[in-house]
């Protein structure tokens, strides 16, 4: 069997105020034109489908039409979607039990009461039968019924939960067992800020939202979404495709792509415990299928001459390292003739006092630290930080909450 893993489609999502409905549609044609040439078993998209949780009617249009295309390209794939951070749960479910008898299962909900279980879609080939776990986006509280809470009635961490989520998954391992989830995975050794993340993700402060990516062992294979560089999670075989185009100016010169993976007989002759990655390549191949966008996303740095003399249509952002001072009007005139999808303009600047130059690309601080610096960091103790983490992280959930309702940010 073979099938694809996609994620974080985004669509809707602006690009610095440019709108990329028409880069969507270009890449999802692309996808849908190799899905006709490859002929998958299955396409998995692993959460964020769209870029707000009310999205608008045309970025709903152009997911139809992909679905559409994807049904025509493959009529007998079934397409394996869930929700991720970005959507509606709800929005997502709809129509859930009828779409299934359609082979199009969309789960936006993960269980949620007691008796309810991780949906399980099991198809089969000549070796048998693959489960497909569908574990859309989940926040401790919206499972508690399920894993319970901590000694002091308080919800439990997200790593914690979810574990208790998938201790619940009768896993057959002498079978065939695909996870499809949309988490922040920390491979084991690594702490979460050496995961590298881009400018377009939900972070949350603290990142209290990390799970031990030991907890996805038991399976043949996870088809992750949530991180929009494509990536492994500590095994060739636990893996982030990202983003089918990029999604912010840090992700310029990310390979993108579709990972396509085939399975073939799993054996257990001769194994024991957890598979190995050496134990699983035996049954588990994996490729990318690359894409390639209507627009790249590119950094141009140099003199206002240097610039202007390569004229492109792909998303610019202009880095100027001239010492003089420029006319203003008429060097954002050339440039917006040289490059019609500028996104910004930034000045190389030379400080008198010293060598140093301010690039624009420095990070900003993030919320925490920012207050922790302007409360005094060292007389802050641990309960402190988990405090000011928990009213940053709801204050974000609630701005994210009226800018989805509002339609703007």
């Amino acid at each position: 069997m073979r099938f694809f893993h996609l994620s974080d489609l985004h669509i809707g999502l602006k690009l610095k105020n440019r709108d990329l409905k028409e880069d969507q549609e270009y890449i999802l044609r692309e996808i849908t034109d190799i899905a006709r040439e490859r002929k998958p078993d299955a396409v998995v998209i692993a959460g964020d489908i769209y870029d707000r949780a009310v999205p608008s009617a045309e970025a709903v249009g152009v997911f139809d039409a992909f679905l559409t295309g994807l049904r025509e390209a493959v009529p007998g794939a079934e397409i394996l979607v869930i929700s991720g951070n970005h959507d509606s749960p709800q929005r997502v479910n709809c129509f859930r039990s009828l779409l299934s008898g359609e082979h199009v299962h969309m789960i936006g909900l993960p269980p949620m009461k007691k008796g309810e279980n991780v949906e399980k879609v099991t198809l089969h080939d000549e070796f048998g039968p693959i489960h497909f776990y569908l574990l859309p986006f989940v926040k401790p509280s919206m499972v508690k019924d399920i894993t319970g809470t901590d000694e002091n009635g308080n919800n439990l961490s997200y790593d914690a939960a979810f574990r208790k989520l998938l201790a619940a998954v009768p896993i057959d391992p002498s079978e065939r067992n695909i996870l499809v989830s949309h988490q922040f995975f920390v491979p084991a050794g690594k702490s979460a800020d050496e995961v590298e993340r881009s400018d377009s993700e939900i972070r949350t402060v603290g990142n209290i939202d990390q799970i031990g990516a030991d907890v996805l062992a038991p399976f043949d294979y996870a088809a992750l979404g949530h991180i929009h560089k494509p990536m492994k999670v500590g095994s060739e075989f636990l893996r982030y495709c990202g983003t089918p185009i990029c999604c912010s100016v840090d992700e310029e010169g990310q390979q993108k792509g579709i990972i396509e993976v085939e399975l073939g007989k799993k054996d257990l002759t001769g194994t024991a415990g957890i598979l190995t990655d050496e134990e699983r390549s035996k049954y588990v191949k994996t490729a990318v299928l690359p894409l390639h966008p209507l627009h790249e996303v590119k950094t141009l740095t140099g003199t206002l001459a240097e610039v202007t003399k390569e004229p492109s249509d792909d998303y610019v952002t202009v880095l100027l390292t001239d010492e003089a001072d420029l006319d203003i009007v008429d060097m954002q005139d050339r440039l917006r003739l040289c490059f019609p999808n500028l996104l910004e303009i930034r000045r190389q600047q030379r400080f008198r006092t010293g060598l140093r130059r301010y690039r624009g690309n420095e990070k900003a601080k993030d919320p925490m630290e920012l207050i922790t610096d302007f409360l005094g960091g060292e007389g802050l103790d641990e309960e402190d930080r988990k405090l000011l983490a928990d009213v940053l992280n709801t204050a974000g959930s609630e701005q994210e909450s009226l800018t989805d309702e509002g339609g703007h940010s």
